[in-house]
């Protein structure tokens, strides 16, 4: 999906990838929907209290001799908040889906500490508070996105675009406001002021917010996050793998039917998308953490919520020639959309996917964005590798 003016303006350029990710992530788990414009035009274990229905869901994931174990560890305080996952196998991907999920492949993987929830706004203020960090939603646009020697390099940004900011999400009064010619640029917007701390914008504030996940964070945000707790983002099969918490075939942490007996086992979009989200789960916006129930490795929202940043470039078909122990993820960037772009791979979903839509929440859906670009439903969690 291409838009004439990428070169002229930095909103664009970002939320360009958005939607494009959208496009290509999309496939509805109930009847399609012609109500909304597509995007082309447009210490835990498995036992915790906590822990999710699993809805008689087949164990599959078959334990290897190193690191079924959790190590013991010290009183490290990076393992505050952390959960061992196991070391084992299982097949990543889909068969029935879009051509990013495809094939299913078979991964061996170590075990690995990982948080069980995402991020939150305490978790990243201590991290600036500490450090001086300034996120890049609060630096003036660098387009630090575009591949050197692609003929993006020399692109102007709008004056009024050119100043801190990150992508939001109109809220629309009706589908009249959706313009056929923009399709989801009706709703997405650059808004200047929009960072960590002001998750809709500089009216808006943390209050009643500290436990919610920290979003409008980059990649390279997340990065340094890391280094300074001594962690790091999981690799995409990581992430599978701990979303699945020990089973496979299921399409959701909990099993195959996205409401059992009723319940919303996860915040995402209910209501006709982008104009009205019911609030069905409670929530319209980011939820507290540990607001749902864990899947059987303790990992809380690892559906919905917010999109998590993962360590892997993004590339379509890196599936079709991953390797099959602890594989890296590619060592480039490679979006057939937006081939001059530099993408990393998003998982989860977040409370902005709707079965109308993108249906992100599903644990093989596989999201793209620019490196230095983060958004309002965009936040990332940490593992620890022995």
């Amino acid at each position: 999906m291409k838009n004439p003016v990428l070169a002229a303006s930095v909103f664009l350029l970002a939320v360009l990838s958005l939607v494009a990710a959208l496009t290509l992530s999309a496939r509805t788990d109930s009847a399609p929907s012609d109500n909304v414009a597509s995007a082309d035009n447009a210490q835990g274990t498995a036992n915790s209290e906590n822990a999710g229905n699993t809805q008689g869901a087949e164990k599959s994931t078959t334990t290897t001799q190193r690191g079924t174990k959790p190590p013991v560890v010290s009183e490290d305080p990076r393992f505050k908040g952390m959960v061992w996952i196991p070391a084992g196998k299982f097949m990543m991907g889909e068969i029935d889906t879009v051509p990013d999920e495809f094939p299913p492949h078979e991964v061996e993987l170590d075990g690995f500490w990982m948080d069980s929830t995402e991020v939150t706004n305490a978790d990243f203020k201590a991290f600036v508070d500490a450090t001086g960090y300034v996120t890049t939603a609060e630096r003036a646009p660098e387009l630090r996105s575009i591949k050197p020697g692609s003929g993006l390099e020399n692109v102007e940004i709008l004056p009024e675009f050119n100043k801190p900011g990150s992508i939001c999400s109109l809220q629309l009064a009706s589908r009249k406001e959706i313009d056929p010619a923009k399709g989801a640029y009706s709703w997405w917007q650059y808004v200047p002021g929009a960072d960590w701390k002001h998750p809709e914008g500089p009216n808006s504030n943390l209050e009643d917010r500290m436990g919610h996940p920290v979003v409008h964070v980059s990649w390279l945000d997340a990065q340094e996050y890391c280094k300074w707790t001594r962690k790091k983002l999981p690799t995409e099969a990581q992430w599978e793998y701990a979303a699945r918490g020990g089973h496979s075939k299921e399409s959701y942490p909990w099993g195959n039917e996205r409401n059992p007996d009723g319940e919303w086992l996860h915040n995402i979009w209910q209501g006709e998308f982008p104009v009205e989200d019911t609030g069905e789960d409670g929530f319209t916006r980011t939820a507290p953490v540990r607001s749902f129930p864990a899947n059987d490795y303790g990992l809380f929202d690892i559906s919905g919520n917010v999109w998590e940043w993962c360590a892997d470039y993004y590339q379509l078909e890196y599936y079709s020639e991953s390797p099959t122990h602890n594989p890296p993820g590619p060592t480039s960037s490679l979006d057939p959309q937006e081939p001059d772009i530099i993408k990393r791979v998003q998982r989860g979903g977040s409370f902005m996917c709707s079965d109308q839509y993108c249906v992100g929440y599903r644990v093989t859906a596989r999201m793209k964005g620019e490196e230095d670009t983060g958004a309002f439903h965009t936040g990332f969690r940490c593992i620890v590798v022995p």
